[in-house]
């Protein structure tokens, strides 16, 4: 027992300053292989809902995240066995600090995209839109989205704009989305025909489904029009604005034929000459 008590505290000099033991190289030893054990459970429980690509992407970004916890641990437990790595600590927290800063931004869109993997928000094939942007989801990295707008443009999100800007998932509660066509007509026109002839042209429309059905909103009394919402169902909004425009030409072809006319914007100016 004494023998091996002897071997346990025996000490390597490794410098003037630095020295370890051998119980401190076991216990050092010990920590790191319970650190791995414990990481690994971690990433399994907070991937274990997780598509398999989406658990490939995790596990890289995981396995970057594992050697800085490694690190810290490692000096956190030669520190606690009493070895001076005052120096080391310090040189690693100046460094830290200065990658921290230059690579904010990289840090932000890399923390993001595991929210995003993790919560499930954003899925491929999704339409979103975010900052004034649509596009349709076609592939989420560990930094950035790539969604592909309805002009065929790759559009590249970086995922530090999600903590941000407010984002829309025009798809997350189904393929189905509500869209709307807003229109003003003469005042003294007959609304309910205006009414009629606005489900009409949305009826007839091979885009726009038939339940729920299509429905006409009068909105106000405008300065010099009489305003109405067509509010309908399209099961692919992406690309909304094709039956938007066929719904205008439409309307448009039956309001002139029932005499219906679009006014436009009016005013009346006044101008008043000063005595000479």
């Amino acid at each position: 027992m004494e023998k091996i008590k002897n071997i346990l505290n025996y000490t390597f000099n490794l410098t003037n300053d630095i020295s370890i033991s051998v119980k401190g190289i076991l216990l050092v030893i010990s920590v790191i292989i319970l650190t791995s054990i414990l990481l690994n459970t971690f990433r399994k429980i907070l991937t274990r809902r997780l598509p398999n690509e989406d658990k490939a992407k995790f596990k890289i970004l995981f396995g970057y995240g594992k050697w800085i916890v490694y690190l810290i641990i490692l000096l956190l437990t030669f520190h606690g066995i009493g070895v001076n790595v005052t120096a080391v600590f310090a040189a690693s927290a100046a460094l830290l600090i200065g990658v921290g800063l230059a690579l904010q931004t990289l840090f932000q869109d890399i923390i993001a995209g595991v929210l995003i993997l993790i919560d499930q928000t954003i899925h491929v094939g999704d339409i979103i839109e975010i900052d004034g942007k649509v596009g349709r989801v076609d592939e989420i990295k560990l930094r950035t989205t790539r969604a592909v707008t309805i002009d065929n443009k790759v559009l590249i999100i970086p995922h530090h704009l999600y903590l941000t800007n407010s984002s829309y998932n025009w798809t997350q509660n189904g393929s189905t989305t509500r869209e709307s066509v807003v229109i003003g007509v003469a005042y003294g026109s007959d609304v309910q025909l205006v009414k009629k002839l606005l489900l009409e042209a949305a009826n007839n429309h091979d885009l726009i489904l038939k339940q729920p059905a299509p429905y006409v909103f009068f909105t106000n009394f405008g300065d010099s029009a009489l305003e109405f919402k067509l509010v309908f169902t399209l099961n692919d909004s992406f690309q909304g604005a094709i039956p938007k425009s066929d719904l205008r030409f439409e309307i448009d072809r039956l309001f002139r034929e029932h005499n219906i006319s679009i006014p436009f914007p009016q005013r009346d100016i006044h101008i008043i000459q000063k005595p000479q």
